[in-house]
């Protein structure tokens, strides 16, 4: 048989196939539109919905019951991406890894993040998505600090003690969490039509918000109650074992990772002593006006020990410094002006 018949031969089955594959009854996967908007969408807890910030959008603080204070501050409305001019704030103070996956758990009256995701991701044209979430996990680091609280209150010793045994185990039991969530992400991106390299996957995770470098008088209910060692702890122990085990999850799912534990190194609560306006978080905050009304009183101390409006500023000067690279990691740095930058490995 001769080339051409050959090639004639093999030709006109892949041409059948090929017009088997137009004829398909299933449709192709839906996507957004070619000239569609770019954007950047915001998924997970307190520490990237705006918590602490303030300035928070109607029915996210507290209307029927919404807690979820995506603040206008935070730090997705300051990061800067080239050529995305639009951004979204998914995140939901209090949110766990299950609730930015995909599930059927409703948590401040709202439902899955990934499927709100899904929705954005059909009509817009999702370039970045940056996730923080894990710390309201098996870490649950709201009830530890609230516990460390409770110590200095009662004076009883550093909760540390008894916290530190068990914290790398809870930590550890987080990241296949954490890896489900940032793969369930990668499931309804792909579920539209896109392809993992059509956009960037970021985890990024948390940073002290206290440390025992601040003025004894405001060591107390004026500022930031609690004891010494678990000032140290949760600096230099507890949010770095975090931030392993965040950068372990973000590995696991090829995603990007930005390490905040050190971020706001001198700028925590309390730090600035008599200038707090110097400082990246939130004190000891009361909503003295929530005492008062049943529904809001258990979330009268939400706002405490949170990243304030310009922590979420330096946070996004970071995150903007961060996808302006190709580095899969990075970690925030203050540099001699005092403003945070993503320090790569090659820095």
């Amino acid at each position: 048989m001769s080339r051409r018949a050959v090639a004639v031969v093999l030709v006109f089955p892949l041409l059948a196939l090929l017009l088997v594959v137009s004829d398909s009854p299933y449709p192709s996967r839906p996507g957004p539109p070619r000239d569609a908007p770019r954007a950047l969408v915001a998924m997970g807890d307190s520490t990237m919905s705006g918590e602490g910030a303030g300035n928070y959008e109607p029915g996210t603080n507290g209307e029927n019951d919404n807690w979820c204070h995506r603040s206008r501050d935070a730090s997705v409305w300051r990061t800067r991406v080239a050529g995305v001019g639009m951004a979204f704030n998914l995140a939901c103070s209090g949110a766990n890894s299950e609730q930015v996956g995909i599930t059927d758990q409703v948590r401040n009256t709202e439902g899955s993040q990934a499927r709100q995701l899904a929705e954005i991701a059909r009509r817009y044209r999702v370039s970045v998505v940056v996730v923080a979430v894990g710390a309201n996990d098996d870490p649950r680091f709201a009830d530890v600090l609230g516990t460390c609280l409770r110590a200095w209150i009662e004076r009883r010793a550093d909760c540390s003690k008894s916290m530190a045994d068990e914290w790398r185990a809870r930590v550890d039991r987080m990241v296949p969490k954490v890896e489900r969530a940032l793969r369930d992400v990668r499931r309804v991106l792909q579920d539209v039509g896109y392809t993992p390299r059509s956009y960037t996957l970021v985890l990024q995770s948390y940073a002290a918000p206290v440390s025992p470098d601040l003025p004894l008088d405001l060591q107390n209910l004026a500022g930031c109650p609690l004891r010494t060692g678990d000032l140290d702890w949760v600096g230099e122990r507890a949010v770095p074992e975090l931030s392993a085990g965040l950068r372990e999850a973000a590995s696991a799912v090829d995603a990007r990772f930005l390490d905040l534990a050190d971020a706001g190194r001198g700028r925590e609560a309390c730090a600035g002593g008599k200038k707090p306006e110097e400082e990246w978080f939130t004190r000891l905050t009361v909503d003295f006006d929530g005492l008062r009304d049943e529904a809001r009183a258990r979330h009268a101390l939400q706002e405490s020990f949170h990243p304030n409006a310009r922590g979420h500023e330096q946070f996004a000067r970071c995150m903007t410094d961060f996808l302006a690279t190709t580095a899969r990691s990075a970690a925030c740095r203050a540099d001699d002006e005092g403003n945070l930058r993503a320090v790569t490995d090659r820095d």
